[in-house]
């Protein structure tokens, strides 16, 4: 091997069932690369033309396989390394041809050609390999590529074959539940015993004993809890359209990461495909009820339909209700709304067969729901708050969110890839709060919960209110950095608390929380006390930062201090007397009868001196100060008038 080619990049591949994807780690941490285009997904579909020759790959593919049906190649990682007869069941679900090669292999016949699935397979390797080469810019010839645990070893070697295939060196084969625990940081590096997670639940007695773990590349190396801290973590995957569940051990030796998978569980015929399909059907059902039995489906309406309740299915995971409309030709046109409630009773069933999976995978690893020490979710169908509450409920505790589902396989591989190339990975690991963490205030400022430096665990909570009459929902924008205003912070995530009785401006008592784990997950919760309505959002603070940038985020935030500060302190002072006028014009409203006239003149010279500062753009704050402060003195009567006649109503 020549010098140049190790030197080249090692990148990280999920060769998945219905999408692949490819990332890579430096010293910012593990990141997904995308297609020149900027598309980060690449559905794992081929379409081939009559003659046998790949056509078209990914989404486009994947977008017209209704029209070509028999040459469009989907779900082909089901025929890694399987024969004929092992794949017989699969073969109802697949409108393609499958065949018998040598040796009874499984094989895909396209006009007169028949191709491996290893083919077929390197074909999209070789697509993710441009992605990569293009986003990199540079050769990429070595990679690590993901497997789910149960695959055997013939189906690991087909894997490597198809890397080779496209030109890939494939350095090491990793378990797709190891690689999900690997992008967050979970067994990387030895436990600190002083240190003690809030979201663990550590059972020693799990560990008791040493244990024989299987490494990344499948051979066995002995890892003892004296000399190998290790955790017990459950990966439950729900993708598009397979689902498992793994229960493993994960530990660090001086060789490196080991991992022992103690049992794993799933359903091959399991995901959100059967989701969509729940949709279609019952559309179908309701547009037959209204418009007669005879009426035909073909197949533009058919892909339609599943393009409907896809997009259905990902907007109830966010809102309450989706509308659906669809056009049946004729004058005719079909509109329903399903609402989230509607869509979870449907998928009820769906749920419990792969919660029951669970189960079973626990049992067979001879441990209860208290022997797990962290719960990973995988797989964009996990979105779904129906499954993050049944699975939180069957593992009685919150699973790990804060990665994109979609990803978090891609990234672990990465990370897998770093460790290989030996890149220096300390920056995604947390012993302290390299930078303050807090929410954007009204006014673009950054109210700090959790201060640089802070040693973690850490937990912080703050009380906010609402700004607006009546404000039914509120956004929480969450920002890490040392400086005061949010343009000048990284933006770290956003979510929306919603369903907020609507009440006056300042009413509202929204707690917010920060809560941030030994593995350096930070969970932050929104609560409004009155309603008890509640959100929240899971995010790894750090990801994408050197210790350079942090050190540069420092000395910014040195630099700007004290105009920082005075910046922060006007849109402190804004907010105060914009809520305070509200205040006082409310209640002059309703009580300006029982005042003299010399009161309301000295209340409107008040009112009038702090709405001079407020219109404006640099005025002097202690001026401001000093007029505000004036102001709520003047008003106290006033406030004890309105008082007494509420009192008296």
């Amino acid at each position: 091997m020549t010098t140049s080619r190790q030197n080249d990049p090692i990148v990280g591949i999920d060769l998945g069932t219905t999408n692949s994807l490819v990332a890579y780690c430096d010293e910012k941490g593990p990141r997904i690369l995308p297609s020149p285009e900027g598309q980060h997904l690449l559905p794992s579909v081929v379409r081939f033309d009559e003659q046998g020759n790949p056509a078209a790959i990914g989404t486009e593919a994947r977008r017209h396989a209704v029209e070509h049906p028999t040459r469009t190649v989907f779900s082909v990682k089901r025929l890694m390394g399987r024969s004929r007869d092992d794949v017989a069941g699969e073969l109802a679900y697949l409108p393609y041809e499958v065949v018998a090669g040598d040796q009874n292999t499984a094989r895909v016949k396209v006009g007169d050609r028949v191709l491996s699935p290893q083919e077929i397979s390197a074909m999209i390797l070789r697509e993710l390999r441009r992605w990569a080469e293009s986003a990199l810019g540079t050769t990429v010839r070595r990679a690590v590529i993901t497997v789910p645990a149960y695959f055997d070893d013939a189906q690991r070697q087909a894997t490597r074959d198809a890397g080779r295939i496209a030109g890939l060196e494939v350095l090491r084969i990793v378990n797709e539940p190891t690689a999900a625990a690997l992008a967050y940081n979970i067994g990387l590096q030895p436990a600190k015993p002083s240190t003690v997670s809030l979201s663990t639940k550590f059972n020693a007695a799990a560990c008791a004993t040493p244990a024989s773990c299987r490494d990344n590349s499948g051979d066995v190396a002995d890892a003892s809890p004296d000399t190998a801290p290790s955790q017990i973590v459950a990966v439950f995957d729900l993708g598009g359209g397979t689902f498992d569940v793994s229960i493993l051990r994960l530990a660090h030796t001086q060789q490196g990461i080991v991992d022992q998978v103690l049992a794993t569980a799933g359903d091959t015929h399991l995901g959100g495909d059967d989701v969509d399909r729940l949709i279609v059907e019952s559309l179908q059902r309701d547009i037959q009820s209204q418009f007669g039995q005879h009426i035909a489906f073909p197949p533009a309406t058919r892909q339609a339909f599943r393009n409907l309740a896809e997009a259905a299915k990902i907007r109830l995971s966010d809102e309450k209700e989706a509308k659906i409309e669809i056009d049946l030709g004729n004058g005719r046109s079909f509109q329903r709304t399903i609402t989230r409630d509607e869509l979870e009773q449907m998928v009820q069933p769906w749920v419990q067969r792969a919660i029951d999976c669970c189960r079973l995978a626990l049992k067979a690893a001879k441990l209860t729901h208290e022997n797990i020490d962290r719960v990973i979710l995988v797989g964009g169908s996990t979105r779904m708050p129906v499954v993050r509450r049944a699975v939180a409920e069957a593992f009685v505790t919150d699973p790990y969110t804060a990665l994109n589902p979609d990803e978090v396989v891609a990234l672990g591989a990465a990370v897998q890839a770093s460790v290989l190339a030996g890149t220096n990975r300390q920056v995604l690991l947390l012993d302290v709060i390299p930078l303050s963490l807090g929410i954007e205030t009204l006014g673009g400022a950054v109210a700090k919960l959790i201060m640089a430096n802070s040693t973690i665990p850490a937990r912080a909570t703050e009380m906010f209110t609402t700004h607006v009459e009546g404000q039914t929902n509120v956004s929480i924008h969450v920002l890490q950095g040392e400086r005061e205003l949010v343009k000048d912070c990284r933006s770290l995530g956003r979510f929306d608390l919603r369903g907020i009785p609507p009440m006056p401006a300042g009413l509202p008592k929204i707690n917010v929380t920060f809560l941030i784990d030994a593995n350096g997950i930070l969970n932050v919760m929104a609560e409004e006390q009155r309603s008890g309505k509640a959100a929240r959002i899971q995010i790894i603070p750090n990801h994408g930062l050197t210790r350079e940038e942090v050190a540069r985020m420092e000395n910014e935030s040195f630099a700007h201090a004290q105009e920082d500060m005075s910046a922060h302190r006007l849109i402190d002072l804004k907010n105060q007397a914009k809520l305070d006028l509200r205040a006082i014009d409310r209640q002059l409203q309703r009580v300006a009868d029982e005042l003299d006239a010399d009161y309301r003149r000295e209340i409107g010279d008040k009112v009038a001196a702090v709405q001079t500062f407020l219109d404006t753009d640099t005025p002097d704050l202690d001026a401001f100060h000093h007029a505000l402060d004036a102001m709520d003195k003047a008003t106290v009567r006033l406030a004890e008038v309105a008082i007494r006649r509420t009192l008296s109503e």
